[in-house]
């Protein structure tokens, strides 16, 4: 098969139909838009979405109402039991975190939460932290270093 070979396969491009020609012609005169209103008159008819006149249903509806908070922070969540990976005594800061690929990036401030049990010490740096996790960090004989 050359490129001068190829063909769109049959059927698969139509005529466009040309309206508005003359009287004569099939799609002549009105043009198959009837003959008077609101449709009938270039740039005529209503967007999908119009009902008449009546509160339109994407306006009923409470789902787009509101804002978005553009000071809200996102954190970056991560359990205690996601820090068992790390050795005895060492250091978790959000840069060793990323390094283990337990977060993506140190773009957003981390928070660690209570979830799971520390067995051995371990000084965690993070923004943020959990009431429970805070106790069982301490309770394992580590050390808590909240990031501003």
């Amino acid at each position: 098969m050359k490129l001068h070979e190829l063909r769109a396969s049959q059927g698969a491009h139509r005529k466009r139909k040309r309206v508005a020609r003359g009287t004569a012609g099939a799609g002549g005169k009105t043009a198959g838009r009837g003959t008077k209103g609101q449709n009938s008159r270039t740039g005529g008819g209503v967007p999908p979405y119009f009902e008449g006149g009546q509160l339109p249903l994407v306006r009923r509806l409470p789902v787009k109402r509101g804002f978005t908070n553009i000071f809200k922070i996102v954190y970056s969540v991560v359990n205690l039991d996601c820090l068992a990976e790390f050795e005895k005594d060492s250091r978790v800061d959000p840069d060793a975190l990323v390094i283990a690929g337990i977060i993506k990036s140190v773009k957003n401030p981390v928070k660690i939460l209570g979830r799971g049990e520390l067995q051995y010490p371990l000084t965690v740096t993070a923004h943020k932290f959990s009431t429970a996790a805070k106790e069982k960090i301490q309770a394992a004989g580590g050390t808590v270093v909240e990031l501003s």
